[in-house]
């Protein structure tokens, strides 16, 4: 499944406008939904972890182009066969993190595969298979 496209601009936080020096107000900045395409209407983008607590990490959530909001949420407890975990949140409404491609990411790796199979050698053996 493909990633979902949408894209939210979060303005600077407050604290950080005040902090600014006059005359150098601070960016926008955009996040990318994490989710797999034809999830619900809710996109989100994890922003940072506060160490592995339950719901210490801060997502940002949107909708459409209305205002986003960020929100703790805890991680999704799934594991893949490997052991490895889901990196969204917990009751994402979209496939696992692992089976979401990022197409602008797997276009970029192929072409870098493409003209430096040396550097690859995990595709190589994909394509030898």
């Amino acid at each position: 499944m493909n990633q979902c496209t949408a894209v939210a601009l979060l303005p600077p936080p407050d604290h950080l406008l005040a902090l600014a020096a006059p005359g150098h107000r601070p960016e926008a900045g955009h996040v990318l939904c994490e989710l797999g395409e034809e999830h619900d209407d809710q996109h989100a983008a994890m922003l940072w972890d506060e160490g592995g607590r339950p719901g210490s990490a801060v997502w940002v959530r949107w909708k459409g182009s209305g205002l986003a909001r960020l929100t703790p949420l805890p991680w999704c407890p799934a594991l893949d066969p490997r052991n490895e975990a889901c990196e969204l949140f917990a009751g994402h409404p979209s496939a696992h993190s692992w089976g979401i491609t990022d197409p602008t990411d797997e276009a970029i790796t192929q072409a870098l595969v493409r003209q430096h199979p040396h550097l690859f050698p995990e595709y190589r053996d994909k394509e030898g298979s």
